[in-house]
């Protein structure tokens, strides 16, 4: 991503196809012994429709982290946070994706200080996740604890992670 600016932006629907890619294109770089292929084709076979994301991201809070290519004057998206605002789950943080070749160098957490940082200030008093055992230490290192294990089942495959949660300061 040479010649490029990253910054974070609101999501609008018009990138909900780039936020399909993305996902897709993360889960299926995932190499970790506790996922298998068949656990990675069922977590993401293919990329969702744009409708999906454009629905799932519109009823949530979402954040976008874009690179800005001055040769094209287009914005690329490289990373994704969302929190569900409604009352049964609010709080929950649904998604959190950065571009593999983008991955370790801060731009998750610069995509959930944004979103903690807005979380404070609609006076949420915690934030919880199911995070995968790729995500688990990045959550512990943003101040979360586990609270128990998780999973999903989906396409006849468990998914394990850890649901965890962290108390925000009033």
């Amino acid at each position: 991503m040479n010649n490029t600016n990253l910054s974070i932006i609101a999501f609008s629907s018009e990138f909900a196809e780039s936020v399909s890619q993305l996902v897709h294109d993360c889960v299926q770089s995932i190499e970790h012994p506790r996922y298998n292929t068949e656990q990675l084709n069922a977590w993401s076979s293919a990329p969702r429709s744009k409708k999906h994301w454009q629905q799932r991201l519109q009823r949530s809070q979402s954040w976008l982290l874009v690179a800005d290519s001055p040769a094209t004057e287009a914005q690329k998206v490289v990373g994704i946070i969302n929190v569900e605002t409604h009352f049964h789950s609010r709080g929950y943080i649904d998604s959190l994706y950065v571009l593999p070749s983008l991955q370790r160098q801060g731009l998750a957490a610069k995509l959930f200080h944004t979103l903690e940082s807005w979380a404070q200030a609609q006076n949420y008093t915690s934030l919880s996740v199911d995070a995968s055992y790729l995500s688990k230490g990045f959550f512990i290192k943003q101040g979360f604890k586990q609270i128990q294990p998780s999973y999903q089942m989906t396409k006849n495959q468990v998914i394990n992670g850890f649901y965890m949660k962290k108390e925000l300061a009033d």
